[in-house]
C-alpha cells in the first residue's frame, strides 16, 4: 500500500523541522521528539537516527550536561553547517509550499473563468 501524503511530507520536512527547533535552542533528542510529537504527531523511534545522521553530517554538535535524575543527557545544538542548512531548506520549503498553494488554492480568476462565482 503506498504511503499517505502525510507521510510523506513529513519524513521530507524532518531534518528542517529539528533544525528550526535546534535554532531555537539545544535540546536533547527525547525533548525533540516529544515537541515534533506535539508539533506534528512524528513517532518517537525516528528522531534517534536522524540525530545520529545529522551528526554525522556536521549539522548538529553534541555535548553531555550532568543530571540529578539519572545519566548525563546528550544535548545538541547547530553547528555552522547546521546554520547553512537551515537557511538553505527554510528557503526552499518557502518556495516550494508558496508554489504547491498556488496549484492546489483555486484562485478568483479561476473561479472566474470556470463560471463560478468568485
Amino acid at each position: 500500500m503506498p504511503e499517505t501524503i502525510e507521510i510523506q511530507l513529513k519524513k521530507g520536512v524532518l531534518t528542517l523541522c529539528v533544525l528550526a527547533l535546534l535554532a531555537r535552542g539545544d535540546s536533547y533528542a527525547y525533548e525533540i521528539a516529544s515537541r515534533l510529537s506535539d508539533a506534528i504527531d512524528m513517532g518517537e523511534g525516528t528522531i534517534y537516527p536522524l540525530m545520529r545522521r545529522m551528526q554525522t553530517d556536521g549539522l548538529v554538535e553534541t555535548y553531555l550536561v550532568e543530571s540529578s535524575a539519572g545519566p548525563s543527557r546528550k544535548y545538541y545544538r547547530l553547528s555552522p553547517a547546521g546554520r547553512d542548512a537551515l537557511a538553505a531548506q527554510s528557503a526552499e520549503w518557502t518556495h516550494f509550499a508558496r508554489a504547491v498553494d498556488a496549484i492546489v488554492t483555486p484562485s478568483a480568476a479561476d473561479a472566474q473563468a470556470q463560471g463560478e462565482p468568485a
